[in-house]
């Protein structure tokens, strides 16, 4: 083998399942057809979640000074986020370049090998293992893993190869997006009509304006390269009145609104992550959180199989968990663009929601669904309300330290929180204690009303999420250490 895993793909995607396989001691190559990045940032900023993902693995500080709000919307309508109590605040106006620079840098410290100008030309599953044709700087050659990864993005090559049914709307119109200095513009919220159209105006740091314009009638287009500044500047005209034509565009783009979703995310050997999987209308930046939070679920889970850990059945509930999260990502940016690019037949519709917003069940619900703090995963059954649910960030006191379960999960393992010293049920864990961390402490600080006061011990998966309880789950430890780790040693 090549490698274990061979990945197709440095977004981030791609790159974040590559340094989870890494923190998992596994080898990984990841092939990308671009010599180098193209500077592009169709997303910006993180979504809640993955402001606590990347908390998780010890990044945030690599993004350096991050903006913050819990100002957001659902389809152009205002939510407040605050109300999602003990969650971090989403990050505002970090380019998703800077995200992908920040994510090769660690993959490369985790020691990925990371090959731009790598093309995959074709592949082959035959059960055993996966050859892959690549077309490099020197010529084609042919890689061997146990797994090939396609996060090669909405029109992924890995997906067309492999036969992926990919059922879905196609696009009804095109919308484009530009990066542009030397423009002076009010800033204008998403949603925000013209009878022509709809546009957005937003500051991002150095003097640019990111522009987001969707001219009602335009049909969409298969366009083979990016659109001028032309079409952008004539379009941003006929719709707000506005001449632009003296902005300095770093990069255009287009894109519509199909609305797309694989019917699996695994076949065999050959797996899906992030826009390969789904795509659909960009509405609250949620495509690249997503896609993010794709790999993170799947990494340790692959990690757990190529290494022998774990059964090939684990891959499953890669599918099962994020197939339904996939499915209400579409359902939601959908119902958003009805909101936003809709014209004056819809104005009713975004009345009531505007007074029911007002209702902070409304705006926690909306705020949740859109930042990701919704998911729930299925974990074996109980009573408990944080079964199958993010570990939330608690301050924890040992004998002689302090931590806090966010920083005991920057190796991406498993981890046993004991918060009453339990040595019996300490020695249940010791057979996998080659894949989780058995930790002796107490939560500090805790309101009479969290829901982990009153709790005695919590199993949380190297993504995260807690798997089992004590008291409220109806596994006892040893079978939900062997579903989610596989088989003690």
């Amino acid at each position: 083998m090549d490698a274990a895993v061979i990945v197709v793909g440095a977004g981030p995607a791609g790159l974040m399942l590559a340094g989870e396989l890494r923190l998992a001691g596994v080898d990984v190559i990841v092939l990308e057809r671009l010599a180098e990045r193209t500077g592009e940032s169709r997303g910006l900023g993180f979504t809640a979640r993955t402001m606590e993902v990347f908390d998780q693995r010890g990044l945030l500080s690599r993004f350096g000074d991050i903006e913050t709000s819990n100002v957001g919307h659902f389809g152009g309508l205002p939510v407040d986020f605050a109300v999602l109590e003990g969650a971090h605040q989403a990050a505002k106006s970090i380019p998703q370049s800077h995200t992908e620079a920040v994510l090769e840098e660690w993959v490369k410290e985790l020691g990925t090998d990371l090959r731009r100008g790598h093309e995959v030309v074709s592949f082959l599953d035959d059960g055993e293992s996966v050859e892959v044709e690549v077309r490099g700087p020197d010529g084609v050659h042919t890689l061997l893993a146990d797994y090939l990864v396609g996060c090669d993005g909405g029109r992924s090559m890995v997906r067309k190869a492999a036969g992926f049914d990919f059922p879905g709307t196609a696009a009804t119109l095109e919308m484009f997006l530009a990066d542009v200095k030397g423009l002076d513009l009010d800033a204008r919220m998403i949603g925000e009509t013209f009878p022509g159209g709809m546009v957005m105006v937003g500051p991002l740091p150095g003097g640019v304006t990111r522009l987001i314009l969707c001219e009602r009638g335009t049909p969409p287009q298969r366009r083979t390269s990016p659109p001028s500044y032309d079409e952008i500047v004539d379009g941003w005209k006929r719709v707000t009145g506005q001449d632009i034509s003296h902005g300095e565009p770093l990069w255009v783009s287009s894109f519509g609104d199909a609305t797309r979703q694989v019917t699996e995310y695994r076949r065999g050997r050959v797996i899906l992550a992030g826009d390969a999987a789904h795509i659909h209308l960009p509405a609250g930046g949620q495509g690249m959180n997503t896609s993010i939070q794709d790999a993170v679920n799947l990494g340790w889970k692959l990690a757990a199989v190529v290494r022998r850990k774990a059964p090939v059945s684990l891959l499953d509930t890669y599918h099962d968990e994020r197939h339904p999260v996939g499915r209400r990502l579409l359902m939601n940016t959908r119902a958003q663009g009805l909101l936003f690019l809709s014209g004056s037949e819809v104005q009713p519709l975004r009345d009531v929601l505007t007074e029911l917003i007002q209702y902070e069940e409304v705006s926690r619900h909306l705020a949740a669904m859109v930042s990701g703090l919704e998911i729930h995963y299925e974990t074996g059954g109980g009573s408990h309300p944080l079964l199958g649910r993010r570990m939330p960030d608690v301050e924890l006191v040992g004998v002689d330290f302090k931590t806090s379960s966010t920083r005991l999960q920057h190796a991406g393992r498993g981890l046993l929180l004991d918060f009453e010293d339990r040595p019996a049920l300490r020695e249940k864990a010791r057979g996998w204690a080659d894949r989780i961390d058995i930790v002796t402490v107490a939560p500090h600080g805790l309101a009479d009303d969290s829901a982990l006061a009153g709790t005695g011990a919590v199993l949380v998966r190297p993504d995260g999420y807690i798997a089992w309880v004590a008291p409220g789950s109806r596994q006892d430890l040893p079978m939900s250490l062997e579903r989610w780790f596989g088989p003690a040693n």
